[in-house]
């Protein structure tokens, strides 16, 4: 946060010393003071204000959080790379504690949604325990098609044609990460949820020999198939971001860079999760992934919430994916490595 006095403008910029975090709904009381919330890697979000005179903080709340510790939560590195094309991109790496989890450590990379999402560095809540108990290492990238790194940045993924892109980008944050000596470059595995969730699955099949798992959320497997059968009040929205399936060139271009397509490539175990009543991303997205996955002898663990939609909203259904993927990142993460990291069809048994 920076303050500057429009009535004196030579007056310099001056910065609010502030806990590293995110700041939201800042706003000015009648009174001058601005009051602000700030969610940091150590705390949920809490209420501060700032005198915009003397810079003087206050804080006035500090959340509930179960009676855990935050304060053993780690803050997260900036990971700055150039993609294929030169391109930068970066991201949020969290490390474990070295003391109490040393040597190399296993991976997930978190790839948000939107596609015009972002990932910021503010409280995890339940990744914590991914962290902190499991010892496990988290990256939360920002690829091409993020925003707040400005209008060109944000367009760089838009229509069938350039949409890989954002997927390569992850190529480059995994040579990164891969060459960390505090990271097990045969223990990474990747995750995301609806737009993050077709990257999951785009990055399991294109960058299968180097990952170990993936567990993909409400997740697009086919553009065509979802740009048919999402709410209608949405189709037109989504035709600018991916394209257009009903122009040929473009339905062609959808269907060659749809996982779905590409599923007889897919080798690594994979997690499904959906909501039956999913007006954004249908169910039926899941089933044919999860149908294709099998029938070619691989493994595909499915969790459907009967009542959830696009994401799972009740906290019991929370818990219980939470749960499971648990299970799935002990059986594919944390155990022993596989030199080749590549599933043998019909090796495991599928959990429905």
């Amino acid at each position: 946060m920076r303050i500057m006095d429009l009535a004196d403008r030579n007056r310099a910029v001056r910065d609010v010393p502030l806990p590293a975090g995110v700041i939201g709904g800042a706003e000015f009381a009648p009174w001058g003071t601005i009051g602000f919330t700030l969610s940091s890697a150590t705390s949920p979000s809490d209420a501060y204000s700032v005198d915009p005179e003397t810079l003087q903080v206050t804080r006035w709340t500090e959340s509930e959080t179960g009676g855990l510790d935050a304060t053993r939560n780690v803050e997260p590195e900036l990971v700055e790379v150039r993609s294929f094309d030169g391109e930068p991109v970066s991201g949020f790496l969290y490390r474990p504690d070295a003391a109490r989890f040393p040597g190399r450590r296993p991976l997930i990379v978190n790839i948000h949604g939107g596609p015009e999402g972002q990932s910021r560095p503010g409280f995890l809540g339940r990744s914590n325990y991914l962290l902190n108990e499991l010892g496990i290492a988290i990256f939360y990238p920002n690829v091409r098609g993020s925003t707040g790194y400005g209008k060109r940045f944000v367009a760089l993924d838009n229509g069938p044609f350039r949409r890989e892109d954002s997927v390569k980008d992850i190529g480059a944050f995994l040579d990164r990460l891969g060459g960390d000596p505090a990271i097990d470059p045969t223990r990474i595995a990747v995750t995301g949820g609806s737009y993050g969730g077709y990257m999951c699955y785009a990055s399991a099949i294109r960058y299968g020999d180097r990952l170990r798992g993936a567990n993909c959320i409400v997740a697009i497997s086919d553009f065509n198939t979802f740009l048919e059968n999402t709410q209608s009040y949405r189709r037109d929205l989504r035709r600018v971001e991916y394209g257009d399936e009903r122009v040929p060139e473009q339905r062609a271009k959808l269907a060659e860079i749809s996982p779905l397509t590409r599923v007889s490539e897919l080798r690594v175990p994979l997690m499904v999760v959906t909501g039956a009543n999913d007006p954004r991303v249908p169910a039926s997205e899941a089933d044919q992934i999860v149908q294709a996955v099998r029938r070619n002898g691989g493994q595909a663990w499915h969790l459907l919430g009967q009542n959830e939609g696009h994401g799972f909203a009740r906290k019991e259904n929370q818990d219980y994916q939470f749960w499971t993927s648990l299970i799935f990142w002990q059986t594919n993460l944390l155990g022993t490595a596989n030199p080749d990291m590549h599933v043998a069809p019909g090796a495991s048994p599928t959990a429905e």
